[in-house]
């Protein structure tokens, strides 16, 4: 990686087509690769910058094609990301980094991890989706009935789940707090505590208006992506892969990561017994910390510490996490 980083916050791929980028943290830090969620965008919830330049990490997000700033890229499957992951490390000089994923954002982070073993040092998905076609796997059990819904329509019948999401996300740009209102009924305590929070409410908030301000695309062509074919098996993994899920997760149920833990070899899964779909927020700042576990520190860079400042307003408060 070159001494100084480049500062860019749009990266041209190989066909043409346009990604924003945002960095945070230290420039000359560990890159990261941080995907958001669906629908999300590039300043989706993230650890704060102080946080993340003390432990001298270099965090990048972009906008998966079709939300925010990035433009389309119809009928994109899973592992297309790999493509653009590259283009924008290219751009930024970045050589080696780690990537994570949250939500719809961990098979984005699997599939890198697949297909650029060259450069992905090491991966984590939390709270992710197994493939549609997992072997073995109940895809919809222990899943919300709106989930459940909404990803068979858009397997069996891509084009309602079309007409019918455009104008609901519609409705959410305009008033990106029914989101929360749709799911609210199946949110834990714990869920509920932490997006009721004024900082993650806030970022939350930032994050739906940005993912949906150009288009609903961006959302519709992940949830096409996710309920088919990813185009990659997580078997071919050979990179490091840690997986995190809370077990009272009615979004994406963690049956599917205990699913690809199983297969990936060399994958190990936290399992938080008190904790939901949104306690992957409050769980990713020691995650970054296993990522950059063997991740030489480059000469200059902050290195963390104890006592160190909360990265997010929401304490960390583990409850019986299992690890294999």
């Amino acid at each position: 990686m070159q001494d100084l980083v480049p500062t860019l916050d749009r990266v041209r791929t190989p066909d043409g087509r346009l990604l924003r980028v945002e960095c945070s943290g230290d420039p000359r830090g560990r890159p990261v690769f941080l995907l958001h969620g669906m629908p999300g965008s590039r300043v989706g919830p993230r650890p704060r910058s102080m946080f993340l330049y003390q432990r001298g990490v270099h965090m990048i997000s972009y906008d998966r094609p079709g939300y925010g700033g990035s433009g389309r890229l119809p009928g994109r499957r899973v592992v297309d990301v790999a493509e653009d992951v590259t283009a924008i490390a290219d751009a930024l000089g970045v050589d080696r980094f780690a990537v994570v994923g949250r939500s719809g954002g961990g098979p984005h982070a699997l599939a890198c991890a697949a297909r650029l073993p060259h450069r992905v040092t090491r991966a984590a998905a939390l709270v992710t989706l197994a493939p549609r076609d997992a072997e073995g796997l109940d895809w919809y059990e222990g899943m919300s009935a709106f989930n459940v819904d909404e990803f068979r329509l858009a397997f069996k019948d891509p084009e309602r789940f079309v007409a019918q999401l455009i104008p609901r996300s519609k409705a959410i740009r305009s008033d990106p707090a029914k989101l929360l209102e749709q799911i609210r009924h199946d949110l834990t305590a714990d869920d509920r505590r932490i997006v009721s929070d004024n900082g993650i409410r806030s970022m939350l908030m930032r994050n739906y208006i940005e993912a949906l301000r150009t288009s609903p695309y961006g959302w519709i062509d992940d949830a096409l992506a996710l309920a088919g074919p990813w185009g990659f098996d997580p078997a071919d993994i050979r990179t490091p892969v840690r997986l995190w899920h809370g077990v009272q997760d009615v979004f994406s149920p963690p049956a599917h990561s205990s699913w690809l833990a199983a297969r990936i070899p060399q994958a190990t899964i936290v399992l938080e017994q008190g904790a939901a779909h949104f306690g992957a927020l409050r769980a990713l700042p020691d995650m970054l910390g296993w990522l950059l576990e063997d991740t030489p520190v480059r000469e200059g860079s902050a290195t963390s510490g104890e006592g160190s400042p909360s990265s997010f307003s929401v304490a960390h408060t583990a409850s019986g996490s299992r690890s294999r």
